[in-house]
């Protein structure tokens, strides 16, 4: 037992966690794509906003 969870338990966790590095990883690309074609669509605009 380390700080109150069985062993099972942390395997899960760190199953998670390792699942769930693709999904951000796709989530970060994406995200990055999104607000490059915010600037690009915000560029050349009267009131240039930031």
């Amino acid at each position: 037992m380390f700080l109150g969870l069985e062993w099972y338990w942390w395997l899960l966790i760190v199953a998670v966690l390792i699942l769930s590095i693709p999904f951000k990883v796709k989530f970060m690309k994406w995200w990055s794509k999104r607000e490059q074609n915010k600037k690009k669509r915000m560029s050349g605009k009267w009131g240039d906003e930031e």
